[in-house]
């Protein structure tokens, strides 16, 4: 038994590799690479692109939806952090990346009724066909890249340490990545682990 075992170690290290090597490689942004522009329709039917954005020093780009709770948990703090930052050169550019046959109830018309009732004062764009978030590795909602105005990634990951209680935040990390960037620092931390749902992506089926 002991002789199979030992055997058999060696399959099981070579099929760990395999494995491995089969995985996906992490294609998303690391801080200080450049992110791609894109081409996304906006809920009052407009496309719009970040070259298409003037006068900006940089993006505070948001993977969100309508559906997600922590999602909806900071709605309130997305418009204030559009409503604070972008006079100063630093909108909201929230962007939907769930598949809605997956989650109904992010499809765009969907999309369109929750940026009326809530008075979204920025962009809130389609990922139709699910090809921009991927290029960015985001893989929860909400999810912040924040750019400066070359495109270079500059913060990424969670709004702030309080999902559940904005009155209880302490560590506003996008404030605080912001007020870096004023001063002509690198911010840090550079990345915190978003907290949030996961990005609703369609079962591939065999064939």
């Amino acid at each position: 038994m002991k002789k199979n075992f030992l055997f058999a170690l060696p399959m099981l290290a070579a099929l760990a590799l395999w494995a491995a090597a089969a995985l996906p490689a992490n294609t998303g942004l690391k801080v200080g690479d450049k992110a791609p522009d894109f081409q996304l329709k906006n809920v009052d039917g407009q496309m719009v692109s970040l070259a298409s954005m003037k006068n900006v020093k940089g993006y505070i780009v948001i993977f969100t939806c309508n559906t997600c709770p922590y999602a909806v948990m900071y709605e309130d703090r997305i418009i204030d952090l559009h409503n604070k930052f972008a006079p100063e050169g630093y909108p909201v550019v929230a962007i939907q990346p769930n598949d809605p046959e997956v989650q109904p109830g992010d499809a765009f018309d969907k999309m369109q009724v929750r940026a009326k009732e809530k008075n979204f004062p920025f962009v809130y764009l389609f990922d139709e066909g699910q090809k921009v978030y991927p290029q960015y590795g985001a893989s929860r909602t909400p999810e912040v890249y924040l750019l400066d105005k070359n495109l270079t990634l500059r913060y990424t990951g969670a709004i702030d340490d309080n999902a559940q209680d904005a009155s209880a935040v302490t560590k506003r990390y996008v404030e605080d990545a912001i007020a870096a960037l004023e001063a002509g620092k690198n911010p840090e931390p550079a990345q915190v682990k978003a907290v949030g749902c996961t990005i609703k992506v369609k079962k591939k089926t065999a064939h």
